[in-house]
């Protein structure tokens, strides 16, 4: 079982802290109000009230051995985040993650020692940005900058041609990696909802189907809507 300390326990922090705790994982939570503590108490392994910038403080809760530590601290306690971040790191935390509102400010927490930092605000915008551009565009994983794995609802302009015919590579420079079967009324009912993993020149893609194709985030983004 890995273990967690979450400290800063703002929106973002409870919410890491929370998710993390119901996934099976052990979390200490921390935060300086006493309120926020009672109210997550008992969502998670252990929450204390407790200054984070005291590293004695963070070593009395066995903070120095967890597998990983999330920083939820806002910006007007921005100073307390760094000498948070500073004190993980003498405690020898193998990850440290820092939530940062600007890029700026996340430069200071890698200069002081965060391993990772977070951009929620950043990240969810160019999220919402990339689904209003590219509404076809499904669940999206990241595995290289401006690359991703997504998935795809196939449009009806794709029905019932093969992949050979769709020609996917060549005209959108995009890969097919796995096709799961919709509920098109052309499919027989013992084959919705099949995954087939590599999916074959004659394979014969329906509309609704969902693909899992992999690119460049422009070039998914131009596959077509409809």
């Amino acid at each position: 079982m890995k273990n967690f300390a979450v400290i800063g326990l703002g929106r973002f922090g409870q919410k890491i802290a929370i998710s993390l705790a119901m996934s099976g994982a052990e979390v200490i939570a921390i935060d300086k109000d006493r309120d926020i503590i009672e109210l997550i108490r008992d969502q998670v392994s252990h929450a204390v009230r407790l200054d984070s910038s005291d590293e004695d403080a963070l070593k009395s809760q066995r903070v120095h051995k967890v597998d990983a530590a999330i920083l939820g601290i806002g910006k007007a306690a921005f100073e307390s985040a760094i000498l948070t971040v500073v004190n993980l790191r003498q405690m020898g935390v193998p990850k440290i993650y820092a939530r940062a509102e600007s890029i700026i400010a996340g430069e200071v927490f890698t200069k002081v020692g965060a391993t990772d930092v977070i951009y929620p605000e950043i990240e969810s915008a160019q999220r919402w940005a990339y689904k209003l551009i590219a509404p076809q565009i499904g669940e999206k994983i990241d595995f290289a900058p401006g690359y991703s794995l997504a998935r795809v609802k196939a449009p009806q302009s794709f029905g019932e041609k093969t992949v050979m015919d769709l020609q996917l590579r060549q005209k959108f420079h995009v890969n097919l990696v796995a096709i799961k079967r919709g509920e098109n009324d052309s499919i027989k009912k013992s084959e919705r909802g099949k995954i087939i993993n590599v999916p074959m020149p004659n394979t014969t893609i329906y509309e609704d189907d969902i693909l899992m194709v992999a690119g460049s985030d422009d070039n998914l983004a131009a596959l077509p809507q409809e």
